[in-house]
């Protein structure tokens, strides 16, 4: 059993780390936005590119207030929810199958 307890501290360490570093790719690309970035430079077009799936459904069901897009803030706030929960909750499970 601990072999499948070791898979899932595994599993939960490789969502931890992807987790932090898809939320920093938020944060970066809400940062350039401020910027008026150029939008052919290939660090833009990658930022815009693997972020626009998961923000364009909150921008949608979110409205603007004042001209500001609220939609990183909560893909940001729902991500640390994963992290805390469902991370968590697998580290967890596999401390108790040890």
């Amino acid at each position: 059993m601990f072999v499948f307890a070791n898979l899932l501290t595994a599993i939960a360490q490789i969502l931890h780390i992807g987790l932090f570093v898809y939320m920093w790719v938020i944060i970066i690309r809400a940062v350039i936005s401020w910027v008026n970035p150029d939008p052919y430079n290939p660090i833009v077009q990658f930022l815009y590119r693997s972020t626009e799936p998961v923000l364009q459904p909150v921008r949608r069901a979110l409205p603007v207030a004042w001209g500001i897009d609220f939609s990183p803030l909560v893909v940001i706030l729902a991500i640390m929810f994963l992290d805390q929960f469902f991370v968590a909750s697998l580290r967890e499970l596999a401390w108790r199958l040890r």
